[in-house]
């Protein structure tokens, strides 16, 4: 059993990694004083599952920038015996996919596409049904029908050129699997698109692009995509460790035949040479506090775009084993590439994500100035994920309202 390692924040509290990380100061100590015992609840709640060995990674909530919960739990690395701390990275799986719809939408905004273009007029070699029809607006929100051909889950890639070739291949080769626009159905497919249109529109690589235009200009110093053997060298990134069917956990990192039972069975997180505009981008959690910032402040896009991105969409049903969002003023909808969910009088946009040995979660409260996140260096079952999330939705939703 892994003992919890314990870095926490209530109230306006200074602590020195916290200061060190930069985020925003927030005035009003007085007010989160008084309103600390939900936020010190979740906080006890994820300590309780983390002596357990149930949870290890970090969690974090903040307002206006400043965290108000801060906590690390459990190990980054057993073998080098590094502890997670409050600014380890993380590998957020599909909690990513955001980035790439947010760089189609810096590109909108500046004027160098359409969301009404169709896929072929900036990529060749899609079966007609696809580059004629599927349009951006489409791959924006999981309403294209665009598919890949499926790859071996336990091919490990050695190269970002390895990796675009494959994936390129695998794109071309889906099908429709309905008519554009007449269904959603969450998948990658579309977003590995876009980040090849992000390619060439911009010149730039994919992942420069992001690094430059999403991370850097938020300010998410310490977030990347990382390629694996980066990952491997820099003790500052968690390693995943996927619970197995005796069990134990296994580090998926250093052990590429090792594959995922929960968290996508079969697979195996460290395969991929790096991570693609679907997902596998790597962030700590003050990082992602910044994200929220950035969008809140329209850091990263104007005002009109930045609701053009987060907006709702369409209704959309929750993921497969979490609860319905049903209720008293509670609706769930697509945005672009986001979820954006109304509760009450709070409008939840965000992502969460999962890999084998990994979850990843994080919410902007938007104009309340509250963002939290959970980043998670084990795999979850979603029964015990979704209850974190509710704990912590809990615990903000009582301090804000």
């Amino acid at each position: 059993m892994s003992k919890a390692s314990r870095r926490s924040v209530l109230g306006m509290l200074a602590v020195t990694p916290l200061a060190a990380s930069g985020l925003v100061a927030a005035s009003g100590g007085a007010a989160h004083a008084r309103q600390s015992e939900p936020l010190r609840a979740y906080k006890e709640y994820v300590s309780e599952l983390a002596k357990k060995d149930q949870f290890s990674g970090v969690i974090m909530i903040a307002h206006r920038g400043r965290p108000v919960v801060a906590e690390a739990f459990g190990m980054a690395d057993k073998k080098r015996g590094i502890r997670n701390r409050l600014n380890t990275r993380f590998n957020l799986g599909s909690a990513s996919k955001p980035f790439s719809t947010l760089a189609i939408v810096q590109l909108a905004e500046q004027g160098k596409v359409e969301f009404y273009d169709k896929l072929g007029k900036y990529l060749t070699g899609f079966r007609p049904e696809v580059a004629d029809k599927v349009t951006m607006h489409q791959m924006l929100t999981h309403t294209s029908g665009m598919s890949s051909l499926p790859l071996d889950p336990k091919l490990i890639t050695y190269s970002k050129e390895e990796l675009l070739e494959i994936n390129a291949k695998a794109l071309r080769g889906g099908e429709l699997q309905f008519t554009p626009g007449t269904q959603s159905q969450y998948g990658g497919a579309g977003l590995d698109a876009l980040g090849e249109i992000v390619t060439k529109v911009t010149g730039m690589s994919y992942w420069d692009y992001v690094h430059e235009h999403i991370f850097d200009a938020a300010g998410m110093t310490g977030s990347r995509y990382y390629t694996r053997t980066e990952w491997l060298a820099d003790s500052g990134i968690a390693h995943p460790y996927m619970l197995q069917a005796d069990g134990s956990r296994v580090d998926a990192l250093r052990d590429l035949k090792a594959s995922a039972v929960i968290g996508g069975p079969g697979t195996n997180p460290g395969r991929p040479f790096i991570g693609m505009p679907s997902g596998h981008a790597f962030a700590s959690a003050p990082d992602l506090i910044r994200l929220g910032q950035a969008l809140e402040n329209h850091t990263l896009l104007t005002a009109p775009y930045t609701e053009l991105y987060v907006g709702p969409k369409f209704p959309s049903p929750p993921p497969p084993g979490a609860p319905s969002p049903g209720g008293a003023r509670r609706a769930a909808f697509q945005a672009y590439g986001l979820n954006s969910t109304i509760m009450g009088d709070f409008r939840v946009i965000g992502h969460g994500g999962g890999v084998g040995g990994g979850n990843a979660n994080w919410n902007v409260y938007m104009g309340h100035d509250w963002t939290g996140v959970v980043l998670s260096n084990y795999d979850l079952e979603t029964k015990l994920l979704m209850e974190i999330l509710g704990k912590e939705r809990e615990a903000i939703t009582a301090v804000a309202g």
